[in-house]
């Protein structure tokens, strides 16, 4: 594979922020977009995609020049490279789908500020190679999408028994209408958490060939 035991293979890049290093589901990052817009699968996976997209390309841009930034104005710059990818998908987002857009709100321009983007900037890109980088963004990225992606199902089912616009029970369902608002965020979040740690607990365990309850 070309690497030695102190340097990780690249499919480990892509692979950690799916599981191990979920940003949502083990660091519990990015919390305002994954709360307030995940009321609709829909809105979870566009915002999901746009953040990608931002990581993935800032990620690839700070690695290149880093060898090019001062270390002094570094966070100035990194700042200034995430923000223009933003304002891209800001505008990619309004020319598709005005609803979408709407229904986004402010929190498609506050990709700026997600603490998911600039930490992987800082942490991973300023100090790897581009290879690496994009895989890292590329994972993080997927992972961040697949979390916000399950909250907005469970979200959307359980609010409007509907998922992705398509109805999954009778007319005569009446859905809980907490789901849709800010509370009901909390109590997936809650709940999926539990499920990860549960899955995550699980896999330590058999690892370890310690006896997994329940088998």
């Amino acid at each position: 594979m070309g690497h030695d035991n102190a340097t990780p293979p690249y499919t480990d890049e892509f692979l950690k922020g799916l599981w191990r290093d979920n940003p949502v589901f083990v660091h519990v990052l990015g919390m305002c977009p994954t709360l307030a817009v995940t009321n609709t699968a829909v809105n979870g996976l566009t915002m999901g995609l746009a953040t990608a997209f931002v990581l993935i390309m800032s990620n690839l841009l700070v690695s290149t020049l880093r060898r090019f930034i001062p270390k002094q104005v570094r966070i100035a710059c990194f700042i200034l490279i995430i923000a223009t990818f933003v304002t891209a998908v800001d505008y990619f987002i309004q020319a598709v789908s005005l609803e979408l857009h709407g229904a986004l709100g402010a929190f498609i321009s506050l990709i700026v500020v997600n603490c998911i983007i600039l930490s992987r900037a800082e942490a991973f890109a300023s100090q790897n190679t581009v290879a690496r980088s994009v895989l890292d963004g590329l994972g993080m990225g997927a992972g961040f999408t697949f979390a916000l992606l399950c909250l907005g199902g469970v979200r959307e089912t359980l609010g409007k028994g509907a998922l992705l616009g398509f109805p999954l029970f009778p007319e005569t369902y009446q859905g809980w209408a907490i789901m849709l608002l800010p509370g009901g965020g909390f109590f997936t979040l809650g709940a999926w958490l539990l499920v990860f740690g549960w899955l995550k607990q699980r896999k330590a365990r058999a690892s370890t060939g310690e006896e997994v309850y329940g088998e």
